[in-house]
């Protein structure tokens, strides 16, 4: 037993010896590697981190002209000419190498990724989508793909969008929300031909994409309305509530009309002002504040619009409540509302507007596809003074 542990004992100062000596041949050996590396690549490489681009496509460049094998290099070098929007250039580069015989298949089809993104970014497109459909039986396909997809909503070809969608989905991501405003997309336009029993076949698959989305209830209203079936519009709209209460802004005018038509328009106004009670950040008060003054005479109309002022303040609110109280205000008071409401005016004109939630783009319109990141139903349909 004496002999075994004092043969461990001769073992161990063994065991580190020759990890000092093998850590003392790899660093001579990093170090050779970073002595053989060209100076102007580090230098590129601190340009980057400094996020001066110039210089760093200058010097990367330097060293891949230098080094004409170095595929992963050549491919930063024109990542880096595409960030800085010199497509020409990055366009050339990448067509260079394509046309290098000896590079192999599954990096040739790497290098059309890269010049497709050029080719996008140029705004060539129909070149871009060609050699992304090239690429569809490669490793690279489902990248290719999603830039597929988006050429295709840029396009408003929907129909492609949604093989695409359907070409997409995984595990990971079903897709199922973008198909649903695709279908969306299609059943608007058969609705805008009055094409009615396509639309409702559109809609059918948009529900069935995706049972929660209020874009669809909105355009099934939309389509009843349009068949002279009042009622069954009345009952499609209503379904927003429960889908998402903050699109009934959307709604809410559609309804007040459907109501009237159904000479109901008490029974509309008690509906929306439920609505507005239950969900104060709805953007109603303009909607309703002349539909009761006329209804119900201007006193029960100010009262409604104190009361939701109170609720929740805004300054689109307050302007309108000081208007509202013009009548009562003596010359010299009047003198002094119109003053304060122009101020709070101008920075409504300012600040009032529809944002989208993932990027925080700002637009006075509503959108459903938000025009800066692409995301569908990000924006709020109620408008923010944030």
């Amino acid at each position: 037993m004496q002999d075994f542990e004092l043969w461990w004992l001769l073992v161990f100062p063994a065991f580190f010896g020759l990890g000092w000596l093998a850590a003392r041949i790899d660093m001579r050996a990093v170090l050779a590697q970073a002595k053989a590396v060209p100076s102007a690549y580090f230098r590129g490489l601190h340009a980057l981190l400094d996020d001066n681009t110039e210089v760093a496509v200058r010097e990367l460049s330097e060293v891949a002209r230098a080094n004409p094998k170095a595929f992963e290099l050549e491919l930063a070098v024109g990542r880096l000419h595409r960030r800085r929007g010199e497509n020409d250039l990055a366009i050339r580069l990448h067509q260079r190498m394509l046309e290098d015989q000896e590079l192999p298949a599954n990096q040739k089809d790497r290098v059309r990724l890269e010049l497709a993104e050029d080719f996008l970014r140029a705004g060539l497109v129909d070149r871009a989508e060609e050699l992304l459909l090239s690429l569809e039986p490669t490793p690279f396909a489902q990248e290719a793909r999603q830039h597929l997809l988006a050429i295709y909503q840029q396009e408003r070809n929907w129909t492609r969008a949604i093989d695409m969608a359907r070409a997409l989905r995984s595990e990971a991501m079903s897709y199922q929300h973008e198909l649903s405003q695709f279908y969306c997309e299609l059943a608007q336009a058969a609705l805008f031909k009055s094409q009615l029993d396509e639309a409702r076949n559109y809609l059918a698959e948009a529900l069935t994409a995706n049972r929660r989305s209020a874009r669809a209830s909105l355009i099934a209203g939309d389509i009843e309305l349009a068949a002279g079936q009042t009622e069954a519009a009345i009952e499609a709209w209503l379904r927003v509530e429960k889908q998402n209460p903050e699109y009934l802004t959307l709604v809410a005018e559609r309804l007040l009309d459907a109501y009237e038509r159904l000479e109901k328009p008490a029974e509309g106004l008690a509906l929306l002002r439920g609505f507005l009670q239950t969900f104060p950040e709805l953007d109603l008060i303009d909607l309703l504040y002349p539909r009761i003054a006329q209804r119900e005479g201007d006193a029960a109309a100010l009262d409604f619009l104190r009361e939701a002022v109170h609720r929740r303040p805004t300054l689109a609110g307050m302007a309108k409540l000081i208007d509202a109280r013009f009548a009562s205000l003596t010359p010299d008071s009047r003198q002094d509302a119109e003053l304060a409401r122009d101020l709070v005016l101008t920075q409504v004109k300012r600040l009032s507007v529809h944002r989208c939630k993932r990027c925080q783009f700002r637009s006075k319109t509503f959108f459903w596809h938000c025009p800066a990141c692409n995301e569908w139903e990000t924006f709020t349909p109620n408008r923010t003074e944030s």
